[in-house]
């Protein structure tokens, strides 16, 4: 039997992100619009495979294969004449809508490997059997060699990603160490070049001299100015650096033709101007243009159609710093300036190719956008009072009430006043600071600061590995802490009873999600998968070692007689108890962010997510329940645009696993075949630098 956090249960929730009456009411211009940006953002989140697992762009070529020569009820016909039965088969479908869905075979969420849950003879005896395999054996049984293995394996280095022996990557070679990845951010920041579009990998035995190649995604094209002297090698710290371009140059030349085309279709200059620094940012490899691209995205105030698209989030890079790809294209449907500043702006999710945010310097100057996603929010938050877990039976019907409002108000402030907040204290190159080094006093110690950011580094590049997890944390005390003010929840239109249910509801599902949070944790290696699972597990550690009855939890029994837990938090608690513990923390968060105390952010951040079995807690042991009892994240199938004459139609698919694989099937009508040889071609390209893990 496999570990069932490492399958995808027959059972798990599968739903139809709905756009088409937003879709409907969009202008014929708008429609095209969001066509060509769509079909930039499904090219270019192929890339997602080649930065997920060595296996991950053959087990897709494999299954887009299956697919695209029979549906899948043609094939679940021949899998039942095969010998499989009714249940196995499922699971195969809800394994294939686990691969598309997620772009490769760990999950965009928590880092966790899932396998197919049937045998895996009677999977390569349904391939064989398949029509896809009876019109190219060789290529099909090529495939199945390259992945059939792989597909299946849960060694203990392939459970999970990470580097080196704590588990897979292919941002690095398999030879690749902390330190060596530590080397490779010191060359990064001495050349000025951005860790976010690039991979990095060591083809001889790390800790010894070595050549180390660092590889920036873009297109095959004229160099500019910009990039054509760092495209050498280069002697440092006793190792030869060689920089080279072009990763998943076939991918992002499909990417720039769509945008290109959208940019036909721009409803005004800024959008014009963000799509010519975008196309020139995957042209060249630019970090700069893509920078300039996000602060035309920011300058694009309430587009009938938002999008965002680039090498963005570092949570999947296991250093944190290189960028994994993502596209979102998104029919704003309401957007009120109800503060301020528009707070969120509540848009209908049309495409997304990515399991939204420009850089901490562009924050600081230039300013940003917070979208929340209406459709998304609307089925991923749904709640079934029998599936709650570890709440109070007198707390279930309040927090189904109130979870859906309580996570606008959370989420509102979390990306508005959480990320959006916070100043870095930066000395540049020339020698000019952005603050007074003899005027700004630290709070905590109450002298002038001691640190700052230097050169070419950045917040990533400093805290590396805990960069992503800690700024999720620090956005997550912003909002808790800022919910408690009765001025902000005015602005959601909350007052009075509603208001203070709101606050407990925020409260509560932070403690609890704290909890669930231990499913993201990995005893075997000490790491943690998710960063803002980690977060929020930091969060409850913090509210309960506050006291005073604050949070309480306890280990119990369920009425299944196997191992269950309880968490409550006494609502009369949190503004005497809770509001100052948040405080002195996000405070201590904050200075040391501020002033790149990197020794002192690690130890903070560090201490507080550590997961032993002592008690009272005895954490440890509660893994293993929240393991037990633990309910798969939803899938969501997405529609796609299709070219009509002069005009663009929406299809939109059923929501469950045959659904997801057919809107997948039909995705790229015109070059899936071509698509699947350059994956392949590339995967090929990189397969020796695999070869050394371990």
């Amino acid at each position: 039997m496999v570990d069932s956090q490492y399958v995808l249960p027959n059972d798990v929730g599968l739903a139809l992100l709905d756009c088409s009456e937003a879709f409907r009411l969009l202008l014929r211009g708008e429609r095209l619009y969001a066509h060509y940006l769509s079909r930039a953002c499904w090219y270019g989140g192929l890339v997602v495979l080649l930065q997920t697992s060595p296996e991950a762009p053959a087990i897709y070529v494999l299954l887009s294969r299956l697919f695209r020569a029979q549906d899948p009820d043609q094939l679940g016909e021949l899998a039942r004449s095969t010998g499989l039965t009714d249940q196995e088969y499922q699971a195969f479908l809800v394994y294939a809508a686990g691969v598309f869905s997620n772009m490769g075979n760990y999950k965009s969420f928590g880092d966790t490997k899932f396998v197919p849950n049937l045998p895996k003879d009677k999977l390569r005896r349904l391939i064989w059997q398949s029509q896809a395999f009876q019109e190219q054996p060789e290529e099909m049984k090529l495939l199945w060699d390259r992945c059939g293995e792989l597909m299946f394996s849960l060694d203990a280095q392939q459970r999970q990603l990470g580097l080196r022996e704590k588990g897979t990557t292919t941002y690095f070679s398999g030879n690749c160490c902390l330190e060596d990845a530590q080397l490779a951010q010191k060359f990064l920041d001495s050349q000025v070049l951005a860790g976010a579009l690039t991979w990095d990998i060591s083809p001889v035995p790390p800790r010894q001299p070595q050549g180390l190649t660092t590889s920036v995604g873009c297109v095959y094209a004229p160099v500019d100015h910009e990039l054509a002297p760092k495209l050498r090698s280069f002697e440092f710290e006793g190792c030869t650096f060689r920089v080279t371009r072009g990763d998943y140059a076939p991918l992002l030349e499909r990417v720039v033709e769509n945008l290109q085309r959208t940019k036909a279709h721009a409803a005004n200059t800024n959008q014009e101007h963000m799509l010519e620094h975008y196309i020139r940012s995957f042209t060249q490899g630019s970090i700069a243009a893509h920078k300039e691209g996000s602060r035309c995205w920011i300058r694009d105030k309430g587009p009938i159609v938002e999008s965002y698209i680039g090498f963005i989030e570092s949570y999947r890079d296991p250093y944190g710093s290189r960028g994994e790809f993502e596209g979102k294209t998104r029919d704003q449907t309401i957007c009120k300036a109800r503060w301020s500043v528009p707070l969120t702006c509540s848009c209908l999710m049309v495409m997304s190719a990515s399991p939204t945010s420009p850089d901490d310097d562009i924050r600081q100057t230039e300013g940003f956008k917070n979208v929340s996603l209406g459709n998304v929010l609307s089925v991923a938050y749904a709640t079934q009072k029998d599936k709650l877990t570890f709440l109070a039976e007198e707390d279930k019907d309040l927090y189904i009430k109130w979870k859906g409002p309580s996570f606008e108000v959370q989420v509102g402030l979390h990306e508005l006043l959480g990320h959006g907040s916070g100043k870095l204290f930066v000395q540049e190159e020339k020698g000019t600071c952005n603050f007074d080094r003899e005027a700004v006093i630290n709070p905590e110690t109450g002298e002038l600061i001691q640190s700052w950011y230097r050169g070419g580094e950045t917040w990533d590049s400093k805290f590396s590995t805990i960069a992503s997890s800690y700024e999720e944390c620090r956005a997550e005390c912003v909002g808790l802490y800022l919910c408690l003010n009765k001025d902000v929840l005015r602005i959601f239109e909350l007052e009075g009873e509603d208001a203070e249910d709101v606050i407990y509801i925020n409260w509560l599902n932070m403690v609890r999600a704290g909890l669930l949070g231990l499913e993201f944790y990995t005893p075997e290696t000490g790491t943690w998968r998710q960063a803002h699972m980690q977060a929020r597990f930091v969060i409850l550690r913090v509210l309960l070692e506050a006291g005073e009855g604050l949070v309480s939890l306890q280990h119990t029994t369920g009425a299944d007689g196997k191992p269950d837990a309880l968490i409550t938090l006494n609502r009369n608690k949190i503004l005497p108890v809770g509001k100052p513990a948040i405080e002195r923390f996000l405070r201590r968060l904050q200075v040391l962010k501020s002033t790149a105390d990197v020794a002192g952010g690690r130890a903070l951040y560090g201490g507080f997510s550590a997961v032993t079995d002592e008690g009272p807690e005895r954490f440890l042991s509660l893994r293993d329940t929240v393991l037990l009892r633990k309910e798969a994240r939803k899938m969501f199938v997405q529609a796609n645009t299709r070219l009509e004459g002069e005009d663009v139609t929406l299809v939109q698919y059923e929501g469950t696993a045959a659904g997801l694989i057919r809107s997948f099937s039909e995705r790229f009508p015109e070059d899936a075949e071509l698509l699947e040889r350059h994956l392949l071609e590339l995967s090929d390209a990189d397969s020796h630098f695999w070869a050394s893990r371990g």
